[in-house]
């Protein structure tokens, strides 16, 4: 038998031959003609070279385990075509994305509602500080990226989504919690908790301390929100974090109510503007936009999705 002379044309055509017993019936349902169904099962007969069907239209020996044979490749490309389906539909698949370590505490909000929305998405998380996460970007080591402090570039698009507001926290016995001072200027001779350079919070603080023309005085370096957030408790220090990362401890900690604060920052989704995007990728940028309220808090909702849709919407 030639191999290369089957099609699933000539498979279609004989499985419903023999399930219908008759040529005119699978003509019918084929919507073809008679002569041209009998070419066809003359064509496969040919290609195996031997008969497949007797006067009856009832299948051969040989012409059974063709029928079997036929079946199941025909049924296994039925069921890719469903698989492709979801697949387009990014209802089946996968996709990374790589999150700076604050928006550990917002991810699972928003990955938990569309994992129960879609359970045939498997999502891989890459997690780190500001500088590894750039670098992935810089190598397109993922689909997608959440950022608070988004990275430039021509082709990068990213679109803001959540507040992200960084807030002053003290010892909660601090002289600055119960007689909170005019401004911030008369907390700068205390030590400050700051993260690495280079992450996003630091960054935001330090140039905000700059367009104020203020200066730390005495400052400690800690590469971990939660280490920050215990020392302060401690008493080593103040600190400025995001207010996602207090959820757990905040009755240990002080708010002191000055006028400069919270600063204000966003969380970013981000993806390279030259890169298509797998199909769960896109849709989980689509549920977010779509159904945000039912992940976070709506008072933390800044919605500005709209640019990095229509590039998603043109690219698929």
């Amino acid at each position: 038998m030639n191999v290369r002379h089957l099609t699933f044309r000539l498979l279609q055509v004989y499985v419903a031959v023999v399930r219908l017993g008759s040529v005119s019936r699978a003509a019918a349902q084929l919507h073809l003609t008679q002569p041209t169904v009998s070419q066809q099962l003359k064509r496969l007969a040919e290609a195996v070279g031997e008969p497949l069907l007797d006067n009856q239209m009832k299948p051969t020996f040989i012409g059974t385990e063709l029928y079997h044979a036929a079946l199941d490749a025909l049924s296994r490309f039925e069921d890719f075509g469903g698989f492709l389906q979801d697949a387009r539909q990014g209802t089946r698949g996968s996709f990374s994305i790589g999150v700076v370590t604050t928006a550990k505490y917002i991810l699972p909000r928003l990955l938990g509602p569309f994992n129960r929305q879609f359970p045939g998405v498997e999502v891989s998380i890459s997690v780190g500080n500001r500088g590894y996460i750039l670098e992935r970007h810089r190598h397109q080591q993922d689909d997608l990226y959440l950022f608070s402090h988004p990275p430039a570039g021509e082709h990068t698009l990213s679109g803001r989504f959540i507040h992200n507001p960084l807030v002053l926290i003290t010892p909660p016995d601090h002289w600055a919690v119960k007689n909170p001072p005019a401004s911030f200027g008369a907390l700068l001779n205390e030590r400050f908790l700051l993260r690495e350079p280079g992450s996003a919070t630091r960054l935001v603080f330090e140039e905000w301390l700059r367009s104020h023309n203020l200066q730390l005085k005495r400052v400690m370096q800690i590469e971990s929100n939660e280490v920050i957030r215990m020392s302060v408790e401690q008493g080593l220090g103040l600190a400025v974090l995001s207010e996602h990362t207090l959820a757990e401890g905040q009755h240990r900690l002080g708010r002191p109510a000055l006028p400069e604060f919270p600063l204000t920052s966003h969380w970013y989704l981000v993806c390279h503007g030259n890169r298509r995007l797998p199909y769960p990728a896109a849709n989980f940028v689509h549920f977010v936009n779509d159904h945000l309220a039912r992940c976070v808090d709506e008072r933390y909702i800044h919605n500005d999705l709209a640019a990095l849709l229509a590039h998603l919407d043109r690219s698929l």
